[in-house]
Order: structure tokens, then C-alpha cells, then sequence
């Protein structure tokens, strides 16, 4: 069959230069997204008239149910995806990682493969009984591995916006986790939260989570873990995230023991997304 010949990119090429000639083939990128049943793929807008032959090559290749189209890079405060539908339908999906299911919806809620480490680290991270805070917690992304992989005896998961909420809960039931969780809809500013009780605060919000570090730091106990996600510049990242953290929580009042900066992934043009784990001790414990 064609779809054991080569690799996925080029199956999918070789079938619309057949159906919509090599113009159509050739705005074929060599990569994509697969999400459960869902593909996401970058097409250029000239290729508009060849988007359905190019979608259906995509179902008949991979096996998927629907593919998107990236129109632009997310947008606003909550990230949502910018994407359209070029074959089939249903854009609910699920996909499962390192023991952890997530479902969700790849047209409206914001999923990047590329972040799989730092999910799965999440669970590795955590230890057993401990209590963690997710201040951005989208459909689970952390909170959900810290519960299922790592055993955390209590996770407040906060999240604003209502579609990924709705799936949050979904899936806090779907991963049997539910009884040790508390799910928050809204802006972690200002829901109730334990004060001086978390073992560890997870801040993923791109591109800049360092404004958040004052209320992880009245949350967290002393000796305790923040998780910040933040872009910086490329080449010296890990160093520069170190010390943008330990500006931030020193400004906040509170001390440093230690930090760990990674880079995670790329983020634009000679620019890096980079999580720092800090132990931090809180103002005037």
C-alpha cells in the first residue's frame, strides 16, 4: 500500500502531484503535528484551491479523521489556536503520554508536542504526598502528570478559560485522579488557593510567567519548588532564565537556594522557550 512506501510528507506529496499536479505538492511541508486522530499541518495560502486533495491525502496516508490548517501562531493571553478545518470534522481528539491521557479539543485548545518532556518531567518531578499548584493549568498539561505519575496527594489546577476547563475536569475523571484534585475556573489572581502549602507551583505561561512568581511565592512553602516557563533569548537560555527567576523572586522579597534552567524548545527567530526550577524560601518565613 502507498502508505508503507517512504516517509508521511512524501506519501502525502507523491498523492496530490498525482491528483492537483507538482505546484499543489510542492507546498507540501516535510512536517506536521499529529494529535490522536487530528493533523495539524502549515500550508501557504496560495495552495487554497488544492487544500481539500491535500487534506484527503493526509486522512488516506496517516489514518486520521481530520486535518488542519495553521493559519497563523496563537493568539491573546489564553493562546488559542489559529486553525482551520481541510478535511473531515470532528476536531475533539486524545492522546495519551507516558501514562497520562489528555483529551481535548485541537481546534480551540492549544496542545504542543513540543512541550511532551517537560509533561512527562512534571510527573517524574513530584513526589509522592506532596501538594502542587497549577497556576496556568490548561486541560491538565502538568497537574495532570504530578497526579497520575508522580502521586501528589493534592493538586489545585487553575484555569480562565472555560473550553480548556470543561476539558480539565473531563480529564482529571478520565485519568481516575479527580478525588485528589481541585479544579478551578478563573483567574489565579484572585480564586482561593492554600496559603503557605504547596510543595512545588507550576507557572507554564509563555511568553513571560515571571509576574505570577509574587503569588507563587505566597503559596509555596519554604524549601518548596517553582516551575517558571519564560522565553529568552537563544545561545546563553538556560543561564539567562536563571537569573531572570532569581531577579524575580529576590525583587518579590523572597530567597533563592537554588535554580535549574533548560531549554525546552525553540520559540521564533533566535529565541528560546526555557523552564528554571527554583527552591525558593518565601517572604518573612
Amino acid at each position: 500500500m502507498a502508505r508503507n512506501r517512504g516517509a508521511p510528507a512524501a506519501r502525502v506529496r507523491a498523492v496530490v502531484a498525482a491528483d492537483s499536479g507538482p505546484s499543489a505538492a510542492s507546498a507540501i511541508p516535510t512536517g506536521f503535528q499529529r494529535v490522536g486522530s487530528v493533523v495539524l499541518v502549515r500550508l501557504p495560502e496560495s495552495a487554497r484551491p488544492a487544500f481539500g486533495a491535500i487534506g484527503r491525502a493526509y486522512q488516506d496516508e496517516l489514518g486520521v479523521e481530520t486535518v488542519l490548517r495553521h493559519r497563523g501562531p496563537a493568539h491573546g493571553e489564553r493562546r488559542l489556536p489559529d486553525v482551520e478545518v481541510i478535511a473531515g470534522g470532528p476536531t475533539v481528539t486524545e492522546v495519551w503520554e507516558h501514562g497520562v491521557r489528555f483529551r481535548f479539543d485541537a481546534a480551540r485548545v492549544l496542545f504542543s508536542r513540543g512541550n511532551e518532556i517537560e509533561r512527562a518531567r512534571a510527573g517524574r518531578v513530584t513526589r509522592p504526598g506532596e501538594t502542587v499548584v497549577d497556576l496556568f493549568a490548561g486541560i491538565g498539561y502538568f497537574a495532570l502528570p504530578a497526579l497520575v505519575v508522580g502521586r501528589a496527594r493534592r493538586a489545585f489546577a487553575v484555569e480562565e478559560n472555560p473550553e480548556s476547563y470543561r476539558f480539565l475536569v473531563e480529564n482529571l475523571a478520565r485519568n481516575k485522579v479527580e478525588d485528589r484534585a481541585v479544579a478551578l475556573l478563573g483567574d489565579n489572581r484572585t480564586v482561593e488557593l492554600p496559603v503557605r502549602d504547596a510543595d512545588r507551583v507550576f507557572l507554564g505561561f509563555l511568553p513571560n510567567a515571571l509576574p505570577w512568581i509574587p503569588l507563587a511565592l505566597h503559596l509555596v512553602r519554604p524549601g518548596g519548588s517553582l516551575h517558571v516557563h519564560l522565553v529568552v533569548d537563544a545561545g546563553n537560555d538556560a543561564a539567562l532564565g536563571e537569573a531572570a527567576v532569581r531577579s524575580a523572586v529576590t525583587a518579590a522579597g523572597g530567597s533563592v537556594e537554588r535554580t535549574e534552567g533548560r531549554r525546552v524548545k525553540a520559540y521564533g527567530p533566535s529565541r528560546s522557550h526555557v523552564v528554571v526550577d527554583a527552591t525558593v524560601t518565601p517572604p518573612g518565613a
